[in-house]
């Protein structure tokens, strides 16, 4: 199959494989006698792994450990357990930032009248000259 052909199937698009291959993630698609991308059903399998690796959030460099992991069939499941575990312990930083984060505005809509007057603590918390002290918000249960 072609390149638009891959990419509705695998669904990674057609830009992004071409990128895959220019990195090395994936190997360079035989050419028709047009000098046409084709590609098997081998190569369809490699990007539905690496689309779904993406999608969950995993970056090049693990894409490529886990890549080869995966193609590896003498490989220790240990070895590919440290890699996830390692993308949980990412996720779970940026989630904690992101609460802090959704906190922080919470806390500074809460303590702002939203009226018409100009005075605005949301405003002067994003403008202060120190904005990594913001105020602390309370603890919430959600």
């Amino acid at each position: 199959m072609n390149i638009g052909q891959a990419a509705s199937v695998s669904g990674v698009s057609a830009k992004m494989i071409r990128y895959y291959e220019s990195i090395g993630l994936v190997a360079s698609a035989d050419r028709s006698e047009g000098n046409y991308r084709m590609y098997r059903e081998n190569d369809i399998h490699t990007l539905r792994f690496i689309g779904r690796a993406r999608a969950l959030g995993f970056s090049m460099v693990q894409i490529r450990e886990l890549l080869g992991l995966w193609q590896n069939k003498r490989r220790a499941s240990a070895a590919v357990k440290a890699i996830a575990l390692q993308r949980i312990q990412e996720l779970d930083a940026r989630i904690a930032a992101l609460s802090g984060m959704r906190d922080t505005l919470r806390y500074l809509a809460q303590h702002c009248d939203g009226n018409d007057r100009p005075d605005c603590p949301i405003l002067e918390a994003i403008g202060s000259a120190a904005p990594r002290q913001l105020p602390a918000p309370q603890a919430t249960r959600h």
